[in-house]
């Protein structure tokens, strides 16, 4: 990965790469690069870490806001034989503190706004770390690259591919995440080399355009960085946020024929849809992973393209394993609408030949029959190398070879996998995540549907939207289901999330009813 782009450009690679704003680590070289550009702004950021006072073996922490640069630093650390920490910035000042900690880093990069702001919190970043190195303006305890700017990089170092290459997170839904540690042998050998396969359908062409709508200081757009610029399509355009007004005219510019963003993201875009000059005409490939993707965001999607047989490709998997499973909608899949069980919780098959799956008893791990429910367990060989600094937490989430991932789910008897919930999110009689794809099918008016377990009564509908929703509406649409609370309505900024757009539900539900603990057991989170 430290010499990544420079191979792309000494093969030719014609993929040009469209911004929605500069890079922070190049805010005045504009919005469009090649690959010899970018492998000149990665040697170049690679000086700078190494005049920061980074080298062979150290921990680099990367936290600022979001941009695919984070990418571009990880690569310059990796080239020096440093091992980069991506964190998103979208995280609370306590859990950073806690992160940032548990790496012991020798340099952290980060930004002036989020120094400040974690001060404002009661957090001094820069007394964390051994170095602190700011993109842009200065701030005490800080360098700031006008103070590494020049520095002549050293010769890029070939790391071992069993050791530590990168270091992400993962979501943090229920609370602190965990420091996910992957090789050069599980996240390049195992995840990246996959995708960087010609796929018929659904591979990368070297005519497509590529559009990223991502949380890049996640493990997933690592690995994308790796197999999409070895696959060259024409265009690659990266957007950063999720307001559809500055998406827009990007979009427009680039129509896309590949289209990868997060589920929350594909949400917020949707107004972009109704348009006469919708720019998702020529797409014939959506893909999303992260989280739940509901039937009416894939159902509007699908639609908006003019391709003949446009596909979703949904994707689940963890920031510890990779993809597991991953299934293909079509407008004919979606087509039907409000159904008691929606198709889209059924995930397909786990990835073949590389993964296998069972599902077993949560208190026996006894394997359990085709069509009951149970905890999910894997084997893969992209599993990471372990959680940094929680080695306790780690061993609790294997069983043997096989590693726990914390989902209910139940098999049917074509082997496909129907998730139900996250073990720490389950209460009894439904699944949480299949009501809310049902709610969100039946009532039409609503953005998004959030159903919480709570301990002392029947689960608490949530509903974003910005209209009243009539009684008549909500009655009609639950009549056949278990019982639920009235539903509490909220806007989508009243909604805690994630940097990759996940609902922090126990965060929203102690907001709206003051209570705090899980439904579920939590033991595998």
């Amino acid at each position: 990965m430290g010499v990544l782009f420079d191979d792309c450009a000494d093969h030719g690679v014609p993929t040009t790469v469209l911004l929605d704003r500069p890079f922070d680590i190049a805010p005045g070289a504009g919005l469009t690069y090649d690959m010899p550009a970018l492998a000149g702004l990665v040697r170049e950021a690679s000086g700078w870490l190494a005049a920061a006072g980074a080298g062979p073996g150290d921990r680099v922490a990367i936290v600022k806001r979001n941009h695919w640069d984070y990418d571009l630093l990880a690569c310059a650390a990796i080239r020096l034989g440093a091992v980069p920490a991506q964190l998103s910035a979208h995280l609370a000042a306590e859990a950073l503190q806690e992160l940032v900690k548990r790496l012991d880093s020798a340099l952290l990069v980060t930004d002036a706004a989020l120094l400040r702001r974690c001060r404002d919190e009661g957090v001094d970043l820069p007394s964390l770390a051994s170095r602190v190195l700011s993109l842009d303006s200065a701030e005490e305890g800080a360098l700031t690259l006008a103070d590494v700017r020049g520095t002549t990089p050293p010769a890029p170092r070939r790391p071992v591919r069993d050791e530590p290459l990168v270091i992400n997170h993962t979501s943090g839904t229920t609370g602190v995440p965990k420091l996910v540690v992957h090789s050069t042998g599980t996240i390049i050998g195992k995840l990246a080399g996959l995708e960087a396969n010609r796929l018929p359908v659904v591979g990368v062409r070297r005519d497509d355009t590529l559009v990223n709508a991502s949380s890049y200081a996640h493990g997933r757009t690592f690995c994308w960085t790796a197999s999409v610029c070895c696959l060259a399509p024409r265009r690659i355009v990266v957007l950063t946020g999720a307001d559809p007004a500055t998406a827009d005219p990007v979009l427009r510019s680039a129509p896309p024929t590949v289209v990868e963003a997060l589920p929350a993201t594909f949400v917020r875009f949707t107004p972009l849809l109704s348009r006469l000059d919708n720019p998702f005409r020529d797409v014939r490939l959506y893909i999303s992973t992260y989280d739940a993707v509901h039937p009416p965001v894939v159902r509007g999607y699908l639609a908006a393209s003019a391709v003949r047989r446009p596909l979703w490709m949904q994707g689940w998997g963890q920031t510890e394993t990779g993809p597991i499973t991953f299934r293909f909608l079509t407008r004919g899949s979606v087509a039907s609408r409000g159904d008691r069980h929606p198709t889209t919780r059924n995930l397909g098959r786990p990835v073949p030949v590389r993964t296998r799956l069972k599902v077993v008893d949560p208190e026996t791990f006894r394997p359990v029959a085709r069509g009951e429910a149970g905890l999910v367990l894997v084997r893969t060989p992209a599993r990471c190398l372990g959680y940094l600094g929680e080695e306790r937490r780690w061993a609790a989430k294997q069983d043997g070879k096989w590693w726990n991932t914390g989902d209910l789910a139940r098999r049917g008897r074509d082997g496909s996998v129907v998730l139900l919930d996250r073990e720490v999110d389950s209460v009894p009689e439904l699944s949480c995540l299949e009501t809310e794809d049902l709610l969100e099918d039946r009532l039409p008016g609503v953005l998004e549907c959030i159903v919480l377990g709570t301990t002392d009564g029947p689960p608490l509908p949530v509903l974003v939207t910005e209209s009243p929703l009539p009684q008549h509406e909500w009655v009609t649409a639950t009549s056949d289901l278990p019982r639920l609370r009235e539903p509490v309505v909220v806007r989508w900024e009243d909604v805690p999330r994630t940097g990759t757009g996940k609902v922090r539900r126990l965060a929203l539900l102690r907001a709206l009813t003051g209570q705090s603990a899980p439904t579920g057991t939590g033991r595998w989170t």
